[in-house]
Parts: structure tokens; sequence; C-alpha cells
């Protein structure tokens, strides 16, 4: 038997991780985080729940990375750091990797893979990477054979017929394995919701030049920092204009360094210039290649945005955000685009000039073709929420497949291959673990509800101190307040004394009971803040023995 089993990335964008598992064996097809949304205290980054890899431990025979995208490998330390294995990936990936895995201060067993060149994982598993066409330099899917069927896992791809290093998906070695015949088709849904081609990042290249050509003042152009295509032709763009280039960011100064390092850009050291350096120069010399196109508070546009930082936008100054918001981030990135023009930018974004950014996605037309070419016997779509599933299930039955053949799966159902049938064998535990980049502890459920609740409705801490002897009431209920709007700050001393009044009612025996005095102190304030502001906020309560 053959079993698929989504641990990440069936049902949300990010998080994507993927077990196959034969013949006692298992193989885990990349291992990658999601980040937080806004209503998430405290909660800098989620992994996947890694349960099940650490119960069968003995079993996980390798990690294949397809790309080097956080959303693919930004939890591997998370799990190495318990269940250390050998992973495998193309050059540039394993350097975001090992980059990823120096930040924590781990090491692993980072074996380097070529297109087209099969490797053994186990016994189980024939694997062998095929070239796509993403937004990241050395992205691949996989053709993994085992003795129940070939799988192929496309990773994250889209048919770009001119892509800027020269090279296209490999279409012809996923028909070639579909003539071998291909017992299931694990494809990337992130963009099945769009009938229109994803556009060639030649457009961009076009757009930028067009854009450019034009601009008199400085120019800032902000995206994301892994879009390394789209950095390589702003660089060469730059090097035509004679504009020095500026990188603000750690992650684009970062991955740019590493990029140049491995050869993935060529460009001469005398292009670039510190940020500092940026108001000395003529504005018609100067680019800034900044991250935070997604309304990040504390990335490089944001600065600009407000003023902060060494570079101030003056009227003129052309703004290119050269991305689409994601979804949640709409209005923190319309807010961003309002302080720029307030500040006198032109700002050049996706809904006013649709050139400034492509897709590094397959949509529709582009995902039908690849069902039409692989014809799998099954069919499963991954990466993307679940409309996006429902619609890549659909675009499968519209090729011709029965609904037999079509597994809609979710994170941490077992899709089990038998005989060449597949069905739904049951599941394993799956889900969301929220985490500190700062920290290895892990914030539970109850925590975050707890953030939560104090960002909504304040804290209370509330101090009384008693007499140690006879447990008098010396003073107190003493309130102090955080996060209260004016009128729950001004109802603070008739608050105090009615939780008095409350508390003044318990007898001696209880008072001698610590516990049992805080928890009464709790009652006492949030029974008295509701009877004026008919709100209750958290109560923090401490008792001082004299």
């Amino acid at each position: 038997m053959l079993h698929v089993i989504p641990l990440g990335g069936l049902g949300e964008i990010g998080l994507n991780s993927m077990v196959v598992a034969c013949r006692g064996e298992m193989l885990l097809i990349d291992a990658g985080l999601m980040f937080p949304t806004a209503g998430m205290p405290g909660v800098d980054i989620i992994i996947p729940d890694f349960t099940h890899l650490k119960q069968n431990a003995a079993q996980l025979k390798g990690v294949v990375l397809t790309h080097g995208h956080e959303d693919h490998l930004g939890a591997l330390p998370y799990l190495l750091n318990e269940v250390p294995v050998p992973v495998y990936g193309t050059r540039f990936t394993l350097a975001m990797a090992r980059h990823r895995l120096n930040e924590l201060g781990l090491e692993a067993d980072l074996r380097e893979i070529e297109p087209r060149e099969p490797f053994h994982v186990g016994t189980a598993f024939k694997v062998e990477a095929s070239r796509v066409t993403h937004t990241v330099p050395d992205a691949v899917g996989y053709i993994i054979r085992t003795p129940e069927g070939t799988l192929i896992h496309t990773g994250d791809f889209k048919l770009d017929p001119d892509p800027i290093d020269g090279l296209r998906t490999d279409l012809e070695r996923w028909g070639a394995a579909g003539e071998e015949g291909v017992l299931c088709l694990l494809s990337d849904s992130t963009n099945s919701e769009l009938t229109e081609e994803t556009g060639s990042e030649r457009v961009v290249e076009q757009t930028f030049e067009r854009l450019f050509t034009g601009a008199t003042g400085r120019i800032i152009v902000a995206l994301f920092s892994s879009n390394l295509h789209r950095v390589r032709h702003l660089l060469a763009l730059c090097e035509r204009l004679g504009r020095k280039v500026a990188l603000q960011g750690r992650s684009m100064i970062r991955n740019v360094e590493m990029a140049r390092e491995l050869g993935y850009l060529d460009v001469p050291d005398s292009l670039f210039i510190h940020v500092d350096t940026v108001p000395q120069l003529p504005a018609h010399r100067v680019l800034v290649l900044t991250t935070g196109a997604q309304g990040e508070p504390r990335a490089g546009l944001s600065q600009l945005a407000s003023g902060d930082g060494p570079v101030r936008l003056d009227p003129g100054d052309l703004v290119v955000l050269s991305s689409r918001p994601i979804p949640g981030n709409e209005r923190s990135v319309g807010a961003l685009i309002d302080e720029l023009q307030w500040r006198g930018a032109r700002v050049a974004y996706a809904q006013l000039e649709p050139g400034v950014h492509v897709s590094g996605h397959a949509s529709r037309p582009q995902q039908r073709r690849v069902l039409d070419l692989v014809k799998p016997r099954h069919f499963v779509p991954v990466h993307g929420e679940g409309r996006h599933l429902h619609r890549h299930l659909a675009t499968a039955r519209e090729a011709g497949m029965e609904p037999a053949q079509c597994l809609l799966a979710q994170d941490g159902d077992v899709v089990t291959f038998e005989q060449g049938r597949g069905r739904f064998s049951g599941s394993v535990p799956s889900g969301r673990v929220l985490k500190d980049r700062s920290s290895s502890g892990i914030i539970t459920p109850d925590a975050l509800q707890e953030r939560v609740r104090l960002s909504e409705t304040g804290m209370v801490a509330a101090v009384v101190v008693l007499q140690r002897d006879n447990q008098k009431l010396v003073a107190g209920p003493q309130l102090s307040g955080q996060g209260l709007n004016l009128d729950e700050q001004v109802v603070l001393p008739r608050v105090a004394q009615e939780a008095r009044s409350i508390f003044e009612e318990l007898s001696p025996q209880l008072r001698g009971d610590d516990a049992l005095v805080r928890e009464e102190l709790t009652r006492a304030v949030r029974r008295a803040f509701k009877l004026y502001t008919a709100r209750r906020p958290l109560v923090v309560p401490m008792v001082v023995r004299v």
C-alpha cells in the first residue's frame, strides 16, 4: 500500500508539508510555515503539527524540498531538531534552508540534487526532480516512483514560455511519466480561480523599463525578497540606466548576497551603494530595492512612508509595489499607498499598473494543460485554501476524470492507494502549532485566547494589603489599568470603592488563604467593572501581607 498524508497546505496558503509512506518507510515533501494574522498577538510563525512524524521517526527516511520559500521550508529546523533526517534539494534551495538552520544553531545532512538525475530515499522511493518555473531560482517538482506506482508532485509552478533564467517547466519529463503511467498527480491549486493565462515575467520586465525610463526622481521598488528572478532584471535595468542600487531590509540584503555568492546574480559590486548614502546622490541616479510590499509595519517601505530612516521621499519619486496583497493584507497595503501618496510620491501598484506584477503560480488553463498532459489515474489538488482545491478538482472533472478518481483531501487525511485504486482510509494528528521565533516554546490556544482577550478588554492590576495576624484589610484594592479607554480609566476609583465593599464582606477565614483572596479579588473587581462599564477586563490580583 501507498499512503499520501498532507500535514499542511490543503486548506490554507502555507504550511506545505506532505508525507508519502510505503512499505514501512516515509518521505516528506516540504516542511513549510505560515505567518500569523492580525488576530494572533505574540505569534511569530505557525508550523504544521509534526506529531505523526515524531511518533514514526524511525520510518522517516528523508525530506525533499521543492524550493526556497518559507511556506515550503520554514518549518524545517523545528522538524529536524526532533527528527534528524537527510534533506534533499537543489543548490539554491539548500542555501536558503541552511540559512534558516543557522539562525537556530542547527546542523543537518543537506544533500544537493540535480533535475533529471534520479536518487533513492530509503528503499521504497526512487525520486527524480523536474525543473519548474516559479519566482525563485532552482524550483522543482518531483516524480516519485514507488512499488505501488508513480506520483507526480508539481510543487509551486507556472508555465512561462520565456522565463528570465531561460529554464521552463519541464513538461517533457511530466509527459514522459504520464506515458509510463502516473498513479496520482498532486498539483498546485493556488491560482485555480483565475481563468486568464498567468503572465510571463517578461511582462514585468517591460513594464519596469517603461516606468523607469520616464522617471526623473528616485525609484523605490518593494517586492518579496525571495523573488530573485525579478530582482535579477531590476539590477540589469539599473545597470543600463545608470542608477545605483541600495538594498533595504534584512531579508533583501541577505538573499541578494546569497544569490550573488552562488552565481545566480552576475552584477558588479560598483552597482550597489549603502542605503545611508542615498541622500548624497542625485535623485535620478538611485533605485532603492526594499521589502514591505505587503504593508508590514517594520519593513523598509513602511519606514520610508513614515519618514523614518535615512531616505526621505520627495515629490516626484516613483514607488512601485511589485506584488499583489496577500488576502488579509488589503487594508494595511491600502493605508501604506495612501501614506506614500500624501508624501507626494507617484505610486504604481497592480490595480493601476497590472504589469508591475505577475504571479508565480499556474492559473486554471495551465493547470488543465498539466492534467491533459499527465493523464493521471487519480488527482489530489494541493497548495491552497478550500475554494482553490474545490475549483481545481472541478477542472480535473472537466478534463474527463471520473469522480472516484478525484480525491479532495484536507490536512490530516490518509489517502491510500492499493492495486491501482485510491481511497480515504482514516486520519493522523494534524493542525497548527503557534510559535515565537525567539524561543522554543509553543503558544497554546488557551494562551492565545488570553492574549486576544487582553487586547480586546484591557488589563487591571488589583492589589490588596492584609494584616498578617488578623487578616484585616489594610489598604486597597488599589487598581491600575493597561489598555483601557478614557471612560474606563475615569471609573477606576469608583470600581476600587465598589470592589472594596464586596471584598470586606469576606470572612477572616477566607482572607487567610491567598489563593481564595486572589480569586475573590478578581471576582469583586470584574463585578464592579461590569457595573460601571459593561466590560470585564482581565484582572491580575496581587496579595501583600504585612
